[in-house]
């Protein structure tokens, strides 16, 4: 079973994130699902939310406290709440912010992670550019799918096509892609400085 756990605030997409990913995921013959965590369910309240899904029925349906993914929405939860509670140094971590993991403050706290499963992706200036919006969600979801590799581009995209027809699912599909080949390449970048 693959578990992810989205971070955010209201108003930023958190819960239809999850949804989204396990739709894509269940649309690629896997066992899904989705659900939120609130507490105080008002913008730009901390929220969280859950995916799972597997090969198999899954019986489990409290929240995810093991991770193997972390997807955080907004970096500035990082120092407020305990974000990468119960994740493991096998664990894939997404941060929407155009910072690197020093300029965050985060270096020594991942130095026993693979760093090739860390990474950081500017969603909100994608999300800026395609939607004119602040909305991070679709563009985390591209870079999720580049990061791990549990899911395929195609599958998040129709997820969000199902979810937001039109122009503006055209649109989140477009930050999405710009998000997933941001990560490529800063994938493909690593590879090449570690390998001179």
């Amino acid at each position: 079973m693959f578990q992810v756990r989205f971070h955010g605030r209201g108003g930023q997409g958190v819960v239809t994130a999850a949804e989204m990913l396990s739709v894509a995921a269940f649309s690629e013959g896997r066992h899904a699902q989705a659900f939120p965590s609130f507490g105080s369910e008002r913008t730009g309240a901390p929220i969280v939310s859950f995916c799972r899904f597997d090969d198999h029925p899954i019986r489990s349906r409290e929240p995810v406290m093991s991770p193997d993914a972390l997807i955080i929405q907004d970096a500035t939860l990082l120092h407020q709440v305990d974000l990468f509670a119960g994740l493991s140094h096998d664990g894939y971590v997404l941060i929407n912010t155009s910072k690197s993991f020093a300029d965050l403050g985060l270096d020594d706290f991942f130095k026993d992670f693979h760093p090739e499963r860390l990474l950081t992706c500017p969603a909100t200036e994608l999300a800026l550019e395609q939607l004119g919006r602040p909305l991070p969600n679709a563009a985390l979801l591209g870079g999720f799918a580049a990061l791990t590799k549990q899911v395929a581009l195609e599958a998040i995209n129709a997820a969000i096509r199902e979810r937001f027809a039109g122009a503006i699912g055209e649109r989140n599909v477009a930050a999405a892609t710009a998000a997933y080949r941001l990560v490529v390449l800063a994938q493909e970048e690593r590879i090449r400085v570690a390998s001179n």
